[in-house]
């Protein structure tokens, strides 16, 4: 299998006290954060790390998710959903999941796991979805039967209207314990659809929160309004990384375009930006919008990234590895390998750079050992246990 480490400790020391940032090219645009270490923060203390090979034989796999008894839910962007065992093994396709749209970007996307899922087997996933008139996310639920297949599935968000474009799906989804589920979605990448993540009444570029099955909340932000009610933000580009902190507030990590990869705690009716405001420029190297990163009335990132890491999954990390507490793990598919941020009071303190020669990654799991699943995005794909040590 290509790029997959049989077993291998990566290591280095950064002189104490060292500020510099990590290496990562000259940026493509030439603009001022908007304030300290909004960009290339310090670069933090190498951590040592032993990569093994944990998972072989998956085909562009693109969420996980841990059920209890250490098994995994795994999907493959193709259209298949796998059970991989606490040893590694892979099962054969999963029945009950509806069709997929595999053109381009879009197949099978995310997985997670009701907070109740020992009660009630609850399985959540998004996937793009062919409909009259194009593409479009979804999101569905169903039920993990003991026979290992998902029953009763259904949709529980179908964005709206579709897109002759199959590119820039997101997408995330985290059910929540009070029954909410944020799902973020894409904007479809061509200009004709980017706009719409300005638009309200248009779930491109969005973050959205559903009821589990698939309500509005009337505590949403533009229920009772001409928006569509199910929208919590907008303005943003492409969504490919979601996760709670902490004290449960949402954290999303987006695509820019060329530089412009964007952090960001999204809030209630607040406006991200895209595409008017951007911290990259396009890829013919003309200018985001009015050619600014900065704009009355719209929010700045809380990090930004420029060049860019093409962001995929994240967690924030509560294991037992103590100088790690805290911070936030990506996936980055470009350069590859795994990016960690420090943080403090909400902001990036220090950056890392782990796994830069293992490719793409796509999503990362947190175990209860403190330990990591990275996911591989390739064809001949895999997952990499990593694990900090002292």
């Amino acid at each position: 299998m290509n790029k997959i480490f049989k077993a291998a400790t990566l290591s280095a020391i950064l002189a104490t006290g060292a500020a510099a940032e990590v290496p990562q090219g000259p940026p493509n645009a030439n603009f001022e954060p908007a304030f300290e270490n909004q960009t290339r923060a310090p670069q933090l203390p190498k951590t040592n790390v032993e990569v093994s090979n944990f998972a072989e034989g998956l085909e562009h796999p693109w969420g996980i998710a841990r059920l209890p008894d250490g098994r995994y839910l795994v999907t493959e962007r193709p259209g298949r959903l796998r059970l991989v065992g606490a040893d590694g093994g892979v099962s054969g396709e999963i029945a009950g999941l509806p069709t997929v749209d595999n053109r381009g970007q879009g197949g099978l996307l995310d997985v997670a796991l009701s907070h109740d899922f020992e009660n009630d087997q609850t399985v959540y996933w998004t996937y793009a979805k062919g409909v009259p008139g194009g593409t479009v996310t979804a999101a569905a639920r169903g039920v993990f039967s003991e026979g290992g297949e998902i029953l009763d599935a259904r949709d529980i968000f179908v964005q709206q209207p579709p897109s002759q474009n199959p590119m820039h799906y997101g997408s995330r989804i985290i059910p929540m314990p009070d029954g909410m589920v944020w799902i973020t979605t894409g904007e479809h990448s061509v200009r004709e659809d980017a706009v719409k993540a300005q638009d309200i009444n248009i779930t491109y570029g969005k973050v959205i929160r559903v009821t589990w099955d698939g309500l509005a909340p009337m505590d949403n932000p533009y229920v009772g309004e001409n928006g569509d009610d199910a929208v919590w933000s907008y303005g943003h580009r492409n969504i490919q990384g979601a996760a709670l902190d902490a004290s449960g507030a949402l954290w999303t990590i987006e695509h820019g375009p060329r530089g412009g990869d964007e952090l960001n705690k999204p809030e209630a009716a607040k406006n991200y930006g895209w595409p008017a405001i951007s911290y990259g420029i396009n890829y013919n190297g003309s200018p985001v919008g009015g050619g600014e990163a900065v704009a009355e009335g719209m929010e700045q990132p809380v990090y930004y990234w420029d060049p860019v890491i093409a962001p995929g999954g994240m967690v924030f990390y509560d294991g037992p590895f103590a100088p790690w507490q805290g911070d936030l793990i990506i996936a980055s598919l470009r350069p590859g390998g795994l990016v960690r941020l420090e943080l403090e009071d909400g902001r990036v303190v220090g950056e890392e750079r782990l796994l830069t020669d293992v490719g793409r990654v796509r999503d990362v799991e947190l175990l209860p050992d403190g330990s990591l699943l990275a996911l591989l995005d390739a064809a001949d794909g895999g997952i990499l246990r990593v694990t900090p040590t002292e």
